[in-house]
């Protein structure tokens, strides 16, 4: 008789490996041998491949070119992060918020979702937390036709650490709070 060793992975435990105390909604196999490590599947592209491709196609801006830039008329700061991390991190004065999920369809004029800033005769600079998000995203815009559009390289982390200009997120007012501004 084959002796089953006892059970020493989440998997073979029954348990889903991203939570060990969950149990799995469907049945787990005992076998009398080790259960495969599930292998990464062979990708075609690696995020890093693909933000060295964008990278090498698109303008990227130093700190210290996109100070300069900041506050001029002619150039709109674009930033592409979840709303939680403005709200956590804060944020750069002036620019304007469009959540990575929502940029392609709110710079397209044909677009419901569309967006005026970005009809706008400014240079855009886009911007992320480390800035891989807005390398993909600033060349996702060049491939959609915008010419006059950049990213600064180490995104808002960066630009935090330099000193630029940070300030708080603007806290939006719920309506209880109007109503107790307004009557107290």
């Amino acid at each position: 008789a084959t002796k089953v060793q006892p059970m020493n992975t989440p998997i073979e435990r029954g348990l889903d490996p991203g939570r060990s105390d969950t149990p799995t909604p469907y049945p787990v196999p005992r076998t009398p041998y080790p259960v495969p490590r599930i292998l990464e599947p062979h990708m075609k592209k690696t995020v890093k491949s693909m933000v060295d491709e964008a990278t090498a196609a698109i303008t990227t801006y130093s700190i210290e070119e996109a100070r300069d830039l900041h506050g001029r008329d002619d150039v709109q700061f674009i930033d592409i992060r979840d709303v939680r991390e403005l709200e956590r991190e804060g944020v750069i004065p002036g620019a304007f918020h469009a959540p990575r999920g929502m940029l392609e369809f709110w710079v397209d004029p044909q677009s419901p979702y569309h967006k005026p800033v970005f009809a706008q005769d400014k240079q855009l600079v886009l911007f992320c937390a480390a800035g891989w998000r807005s390398a993909l995203a600033t060349k996702t815009l060049q491939d959609m036709g915008l010419e006059n559009v950049a990213h600064i390289e180490g995104g808002f982390e960066a630009w935090k650490k330099a000193g630029a200009p940070v300030a708080e997120k603007a806290k939006k007012l719920l309506v209880n709070d109007k109503v107790a501004a307004v009557f107290g």
